[in-house]
């Protein structure tokens, strides 16, 4: 499978798990806590097969970064978190930092 497969569903496993980290009720909702473990292990496991074929440097940084601002539009629209031109223009800071990454030769 393409690495770049591999890692949008470690991202996509990672913000599963993370939601239902919020839903678990601090591990106190069995269901969503099975689905935490689940969604981070999931994550985690196809991280690891992504790094076989990818800098170590270059697959945290798009995982964390693309995982960090899909949460936070979850959050607002799912959620209703508050969003503002702050909250969006620190979004596009780390979407330019993964991109700065990647033209400085992250990936191959």
């Amino acid at each position: 499978m393409p690495t770049g497969l591999l890692l949008s569903a470690a991202i996509v496993a990672e913000v599963v798990g993370t939601i239902a980290l919020r839903a678990s009720h601090g591990f106190s909702r069995p269901l969503p806590s099975v689905v935490v473990v689940a969604g981070y292990a999931l994550s985690f496991w196809l991280m690891a097969l992504v790094l076989r074929q990818l800098p170590v440097g270059y697959v945290y940084a798009v995982w964390s970064a693309v995982g960090t601002a899909l949460i936070a539009v979850v959050g607002i629209l799912a959620f209703g978190e508050p969003s503002s031109a702050v909250k969006f223009a620190s979004l596009g800071l780390i979407v330019a930092g993964v991109v700065g990454l990647n033209l400085a030769g992250g990936a191959h």
